[in-house]
């Protein structure tokens, strides 16, 4: 469940990661006062052929003492176990009661197709059968291989403390506090041809050249039939984590924020809200 979670929390950009690229997406952002803080954007899911990663990941890290995340590492696998509770209905409910007719005998074709029985998948919520189909093994990445991985594991063997930009219930109510309408348009949203998070081809190219505007483009025009949705899994996440950002920031520490590259692009994006404040922004 950890690597379903992860793959649709800010979108999984799978790519093959070059430092032949002069840009990544990764930031420096200078208060007026001069402290500084690094920001870098993540793929959440990546193939082994993926790295080494773009090098400017390895000087945000080398320069900072400390890393945030979008959950703090130990806090994710409270988030995932929490995730699949609230993903089931109780044995004396169904998807059937809570979705249109028309959806769950689209569903019920769909799972037959794969050898899913209806008692299987009847017991789960619309956002959470989302978050299965769109698992990363489904095309071939793993999240043990995704950029915070990566980090978190050199954050320990460097004993740089890390913590998180949401707490374990902010993380697991980005889904599991949407309505029934909300879960089924998310579910619903996978089947519209070109529309959707997952055109990974061109995701991967934009997280490649350290293009943050374009990823996040793309995956808000994924949700313009929902864009209240977009904004949900996107902006105002965004907006929840500048105080803490800042806070960050006049710590009298330094250090590397990461979190899904299609959090930093955009007006309501990481980058333009630090703007806003004051703050200068330099791509690394």
């Amino acid at each position: 469940m950890r690597s379903r979670v992860l793959f649709v929390f800010a979108v999984a950009f799978g790519c093959c990661a070059s430092q032949l690229y002069a840009a990544s997406c990764v930031w420096k952002a200078t208060a007026p006062d001069g402290r500084v803080i690094y920001l870098g954007g993540s793929v959440h899911a990546l193939s082994r052929s993926d790295y080494p990663l773009p090098a400017a990941f390895n000087r945000a890290f080398e320069a900072s003492n400390r890393l945030a995340f979008e959950v703090d590492h130990k806090a994710l696998d409270e988030a995932s176990r929490g995730i699949d509770k609230a993903g089931e209905y109780p044995r004396s409910d169904s998807l059937k009661n809570h979705v249109d007719p028309r959806t769950y005998a689209y569903l019920k074709r769909l799972f037959g197709l794969l050898n899913v029985s209806e008692d299987k998948f009847a017991k789960y919520k619309p956002w959470y059968l989302a978050l299965m189909l769109q698992a990363p093994a489904m095309h071939g990445l793993s999240s043990d291989l995704g950029v915070e991985e990566f980090l978190m594991r050199r954050a320990q063997t460097n004993h740089k403390p890390t913590t998180g930009l949401e707490t374990t219930q902010e993380h697991m109510d980005v889904f599991a506090g949407l309505t029934d309408k909300q879960s089924e348009a998310m579910l619903l949203l996978m089947f519209i041809p070109g529309d959707g998070p997952s055109s990974h081809g061109d995701l991967m190219r934009a997280w490649k050249r350290g293009d943050a505007e374009t990823a996040t483009r793309m995956v808000m025009d994924g949700f313009r039939d929902y864009p209240s949705l977009g904004n949900r899994i996107l902006a105002a996440r965004n907006q929840k984590w500048i105080p803490k950002i800042e806070n960050y920031i006049h710590s009298g520490q330094t250090y590397f924020v990461v979190a899904g590259a299609a959090h930093f692009g955009g007006s309501q994006g990481v980058l333009a809200l630090l703007r806003q404040r004051g703050y200068k922004i330099e791509q690394l």
